[in-house]
C-alpha cells in the first residue's frame, strides 16, 4: 500500500505560480513513477506531468515550459512547480503513484483555481 498526501493548491491570479507537493509513504520502494493529473469541471482526468524512478520526465503539451516536476528522494516527495498559470489550468490536481507492476494509487486531490 502507498499513501499520498498532497498540499499546495489554492487561488492564484493568471500569470502567478504555485508549488504542489505530494508526500508518499508506505510501500514506496516499489514505486516506478509518480505524477500529477488534473481534472477540470466536466472534463476527464488528464496527465499533467510524470517522473519515473530513473528521473525521466514527461509533460502534457499544454504545460511544457511552464510546469516542472521534481522529486526529493530523501523526503519521498514529488513537487510540481506551476508557473505562468492560465485560467485553463484550473482544476483538481491529483498525485499519482504507480507501483510495480501496474497498480495506481491516488491522493485526495488539491484544488487549483486561476482567476483571470
Amino acid at each position: 500500500q502507498v499513501q499520498l498526501e498532497e498540499s499546495g493548491g489554492g487561488l492564484v491570479q493568471a500569470g502567478g505560480s504555485l508549488r504542489l507537493s505530494c508526500a508518499a509513504s508506505g510501500s514506496i520502494f516499489s514505486i516506478m513513477a509518480m505524477g500529477w493529473y488534473r481534472q477540470a469541471p466536466g472534463k476527464e482526468r488528464e496527465l499533467v506531468a510524470r517522473i519515473t524512478s530513473a528521473g525521466t520526465t514527461t509533460y502534457a503539451d499544454s504545460v511544457k515550459g511552464r510546469f516542472t516536476i521534481s522529486r526529493d528522494n530523501a523526503k519521498n516527495t514529488v513537487y510540481l512547480q506551476v508557473n505562468s498559470l492560465k485560467s485553463e489550468d484550473t482544476g483538481v490536481y491529483y498525485c499519482n503513484a504507480r507501483q510495480w507492476p501496474a497498480r495506481d494509487y491516488w491522493g485526495q486531490g488539491t484544488q487549483v483555481t486561476v482567476s483571470s
